[in-house]
């Protein structure tokens, strides 16, 4: 066949190709459609491409389909360009009728079962090189189906508990059945896999992981890949680093939560922080912390604060985590859960607290962002405070009364209260509360102490069985006869001692009393201010 060389191709600006126009139109559509009548009679035409798919290495290779009379070796390295090339020339039909590019890669693609892992990374990658180009998407998901298959295969062949950093990328499998006894032995770990697929992007990966969730692969082992791949990609360029870690979280989000280590979770918003990352992505990975918030430690809560921020640590942030802890995955926070989180936020609290620019108002928010209900005690709280206040001496009044709103004072210990009635710090009205609050405590200790002696207010009277004919002839013990409840002999002589017990610290807790009454004296004296309109305090229990 005589061939010339009558049509000029400029492929997206890289090379310009001399071609047969007759022969490339007798495979392309496209080529057809834009001749029209002029196919075989115009002669030095000129066609550029601003947008061909793989560019000048995929029109060489459509170009050597046409000229070998539509034949070409397909293999995983060429499948995309070709396929791609095939869609964008519209080739699904020859004049000849017997041979079109398009039908012989979806043949090709029918038999990818039987290629090997390295074959499907190789195709895989060249997959990614290039832009997606419209019904193109069919190659990549069937090379990726075929990738997870081979790795859930390998996972039930030989199952492994134990999860950790992969060995040497020299794994390489063929899934025929002669490749049985090289899965047993080079399978022993779970996580084979995962340096071989760092060479994918992370769009590539998210689809993989996407395969893998429908697949019902274990979330754990995903989990570990995703942070794997993500401390791999640190070292790239930034803004393929943003694009890595955006998708790692959105990856996340979709798998089970308790899969996810916490810790790892912190990791990832450290760099997250640096990238300045969606807002859409940041809210995804605050909720998955927020909701293992439990198992967090005082150190993964001290984010320091981003360049030009007024204070040390990312108060702001924390605010935000706790916030999903209460209102995000959980629907209902056991008490297990609270009061494991109230004590962090206590010990952060303690922490940020010394911050000379930590404004009043996100020391407070602090203070109430969890319910009363999540702590048992307030000592912690109080301490906190008590930092702050020293470290910000200058607030006003009104500012630290705000502050002492968040204390709950039937919370405090005896201690506590004692040394907030003492400490200058506070406001008056705050220390006088604790006053008043410490002698209620008191007031309801003696009377309960007192109640708990009624059944006991007249001598205990002590009889002899024996001497009224009813002697216990099993036991032969005395029985004690008191007012309201009958008790051997033993319990009743545990019982009395318990009794003197509790009077000589009701003697205590009087004295105790007594004392703090002269002392909250003391303490309104020295509060009053010298001029003549003098404010009164509230009347404390006498």
């Amino acid at each position: 066949m005589a061939v010339c060389c009558d049509l000029q191709v400029d492929v997206n600006g890289e090379e310009t190709f001399m071609v047969d126009k007759k022969i490339i139109s007798s495979y392309s559509g496209r080529l057809r459609k834009l001749f029209g009548n002029s196919a075989g009679t115009a002669k030095n035409l000129k066609v550029i491409f601003h947008d061909f798919p793989g560019g000048a290495e995929s029109f060489e290779l459509m170009s050597r389909f046409c000229y070998n009379n539509g034949r070409v070796n397909i293999n995983p390295s060429n499948i995309y360009l070709l396929y791609c090339a095939a869609q964008f020339m519209e080739m699904d039909f020859s004049v000849s009728g017997k041979h079109n590019l398009l039908e012989q890669t979806q043949k090709t693609l029918k038999e990818i079962g039987y290629w090997t892992w390295p074959e499907l990374l190789v195709a895989l990658k060249h997959c990614q090189e290039l832009p997606m180009v419209e019904n193109t998407s069919c190659v990549i998901e069937k090379c990726i189906d075929s990738l997870v298959g081979k790795m859930v295969f390998a996972s039930e062949l030989s199952p492994c508990s134990s999860i950790s950093s992969p060995e040497s990328s020299s794994f390489r499998v063929s899934c025929d059945t002669r490749s049985t006894e090289s899965f047993k032995n080079c399978f022993s770990r779970a996580t084979w896999w995962f340096q071989d697929l760092l060479v994918l992007s992370p769009s590539l990966v998210e689809m993989v992981i996407k395969a893998m969730i429908r697949r019902k692969f274990d979330h754990i082992i995903i989990s570990k890949f995703i942070f794997y791949y993500q401390k791999a990609k640190v070292f790239t360029a930034k803004s393929d680093k943003c694009k890595a870690i955006e998708t790692v979280i959105d990856v996340l989000y979709t798998l089970n939560w308790n899969s996810i280590s916490c810790k790892s979770l912190f990791g990832i918003l450290q760099v997250a922080l640096s990238l300045r990352i969606s807002k859409c992505c940041r809210r995804k990975l605050e909720s998955m912390i927020g909701f293992q918030l439990d198992q967090a430690t005082l150190d993964n809560l001290l984010v320091p604060s981003l360049h030009g921020m007024s204070y040390l640590y990312d108060v702001n942030l924390i605010l935000r985590i706790f916030k999903a802890f209460l209102h995000g995955g959980n629907s209902e926070v056991s008490f297990e859960k609270l009061r494991k989180v109230s004590s962090l936020m206590d010990l952060y609290m303690a922490e940020v607290a010394p911050d000379p620019r930590l404004k009043a108002s996100k020391f407070l928010a602090l203070a109430l962002a969890l319910p009363d209900s999540a702590r048992e005690s307030h000592d912690e709280i109080y301490h906190a405070i008590d930092i702050y206040l020293e470290v910000h001496a200058g607030l006003l009044e009104e500012e630290k009364k705000k502050i002492c709103f968040a204390l709950n004072h039937d919370k405090l210990s005896s201690e506590a209260r004692v040394h907030l009635s003492q400490n200058s710090r506070f406001p008056s009205k705050t220390a006088v509360q604790a006053l008043k609050s410490q002698q209620l405590n008191l007031k309801s200790l003696i009377q309960s102490s007192n109640n708990s002696e009624s059944y006991t207010d007249s001598p205990i009277e002590f009889k002899e069985i024996e001497n009224k004919g009813n002697k216990d002839v099993a036991s032969g013990q005395f029985v004690v006869y008191s007012r309201k409840l009958d008790y051997p002999i033993d319990d009743k002589e545990q019982l009395r001692a318990h009794i003197q017990g509790m009077q000589s610290r009701v003697m205590e807790l009087e004295k105790v009393c007594r004392k703090m009454q002269t002392q909250m004296s003391k303490i309104a004296k020295s509060r009053t201010p010298n001029h003549t309109t003098s404010r009164s305090l509230p009347r404390l229990c006498s």
